[in-house]
């Protein structure tokens, strides 16, 4: 989609716009997500305890996976703003948010945003979203609503 000189969300972002982003999950990404969320439950951080579980071995916290997709949200403004848009986003949160599969350490995972709908009315944008790792699995999928802030 060409901008406009206008630079108004409405003029640059449609349905069917994507973009996506992707992450090696680390045992350093696991330790400071734990230190910052405060969930240092032993799924996440005990081995020996995690090898005792149906997992057989530790897992991400589902919010750390989740979170990839704030990358995503956050690579949809960019290229709003590459292609002219010149005023802000936010996000009003993520809705219908559903861990499908577990993510361990050293998975790689790609997460998914297109835009389903535009609200020009309400200067919003709804997402469809989805976290997949390398082969295939979808582990995350949700909903998000992007809040435009044109310049006035």
């Amino acid at each position: 989609m060409a901008p406009t000189a206008s630079g108004t969300f409405a003029d640059i972002v449609a349905a069917g716009d994507r973009v996506a982003r992707s992450k090696t999950l680390t045992e350093t990404d696991l330790a400071f997500f734990a230190a910052v969320s405060g969930d240092f439950d032993p799924i996440h951080m005990d081995e020996v305890y995690a090898q005792q579980t149906p997992f057989g071995r530790r897992i991400a916290h589902g919010l750390l996976s989740m979170a990839l997709l704030s990358a995503a949200a956050a690579g949809m403004s960019a290229l709003a703003r590459e292609r002219g848009y010149t005023g802000n986003s936010v996000s009003l949160g993520f809705d219908k948010v559903r861990f499908l599969a577990p993510v361990f350490i050293g998975d790689t995972l790609s997460a998914s945003y297109e835009i389903e709908a535009v609200d020009i009315d309400k200067g919003r944008t709804r997402a469809s979203c989805a976290v997949r790792k390398s082969d295939g699995i979808q582990c995350v999928a949700a909903t998000h609503v992007m809040r435009w802030l044109d310049k006035g």
